[in-house]
């Protein structure tokens, strides 16, 4: 593969992405939007400085959002718009490689996606610089939304090198995407619902007698009620937690390291999502359960749950695990492209243009 061929190849693309207006119109939209969330938060959050954590976490997940939305419509038709068009052989019959061509129209649909990222810059930078946010964090989450565009432009790159049909190539990577993100929600929303434990709770709590003015209050004045016994069932989150690793947002929100402030409360959406994330990994409490109020009437023996970090450090990070899926995906989505769009060809589908 030669780098030279590449680069003249992902020029070309640009240059000709460059020339369409909608683009910049899409560019202009996503500012306005990015503007606008940001003062929304600032409203809504109050002071700067403890927004601006808070600004940067959801600015990172719209540039997400958008790219899921707009990169399959920039690249589901990259190669079979060629072919359409009668653009694609006159590369073909050239020096340039098919895996040269494939990988062309790949980094042209990546540089594309980036561009959100690039108009969102001076929004991260602000809320970066205001908040506070730890670099760790900032560089982390930035390297892999960078690789999750790459990795949603290399499905829409695949599907239209492996698909004749320009339109049914958008369709079926708007199709993957929304399996990833919506589609494993609802397998793990579902799937929790339905694999569900019995719970029988045995509990009693102490009666106090009525006071006033001539009656005070006496918290050691109590007879204790009746035991209670009742019976429910809690789904099993813990089962199916594992659908959501291949969740481009859970994989950014997994990986972003989290923070949590001195009353152990999250410091931005980051850490607030993680939190929720890994707590569907701890199995709920099953079985027979039993509470006598009465042998603590004041609460003060409560027992305090795990904190945040605890529960952080009592759990598996899948974050890798989903990325490796997605990148095994992308992956031989565009080794299809590659096998597709290879010249000789010993068979096109119906239909086919060539030149």
């Amino acid at each position: 593969m030669s780098p030279a061929r590449v680069t003249t190849l992902v020029t070309l693309e640009l240059r000709q992405r460059l020339r369409n207006v909608a683009w910049y119109v899409l560019l202009g939209i996503f500012a306005v939007l990015l503007l606008g969330m940001t003062a929304l938060s600032v409203v809504v959050f109050g002071d700067l400085q403890e927004s601006g954590s808070w600004m940067y976490s959801i600015v990172v997940y719209f540039v997400l959002l958008l790219a899921l939305l707009v990169s399959p419509t920039l690249s589901g038709n990259a190669i079979n718009g060629d072919r359409d068009a009668a653009t694609l052989a006159p590369i073909q019959v050239t020096l340039a490689t098919t895996a040269e061509i494939v990988a062309a129209k790949f980094l042209a649909a990546w540089v594309t996606g980036l561009a959100f990222l690039v108009v969102a810059a001076p929004f991260l930078i602000f809320a970066g610089i205001v908040g506070a946010v730890a670099p760790v964090q900032v560089v982390v989450s930035l390297l892999v939304l960078l690789v999750e565009v790459g990795v949603v432009a290399a499905i829409g790159v695949g599907f239209s090198g492996i698909l004749a049909r320009p339109l049914f190539s958008v369709a079926a990577s708007y199709l993957t995407i929304a399996a990833l993100t919506v589609g494993t929600g609802i397998a793990f929303g579902l799937g929790g619902a339905a694999v569900t434990a019995e719970v029988t709770n045995t509990s009693r709590y102490p009666v106090y007698a009525e006071f006033g003015e001539e009656q005070p209050f006496d918290e050691n004045s109590f007879t204790c009620g009746d035991w209670e016994t009742y019976t429910y069932e809690v789904p099993r989150y813990d089962l199916v937690w594992g659908v959501l690793a291949a969740n481009p947002f859970a994989v950014l929100t997994d990986a972003t390291p989290a923070s949590f402030g001195a009353s152990d409360q999250p410091d931005d959406f980051f850490s607030g999502a993680k939190l929720l994330l890994r707590q569907s990994q701890i199995p709920p409490e099953m079985g027979e359960q039993r509470y006598d109020g009465c042998a603590d009437p004041t609460g003060m023996n409560f027992e305090p749950g795990p904190t945040s970090q605890e529960v952080l450090d009592s759990t598996v990070p899948t974050w890798f695990v989903g990325l490796a899926l997605q990148l095994v995906l992308a992956g031989g989505l565009l080794f299809g492209a590659w096998a597709r769009t290879r010249t000789p060809a010993k068979r096109l589908p119906p239909g086919t243009r060539v030149a």
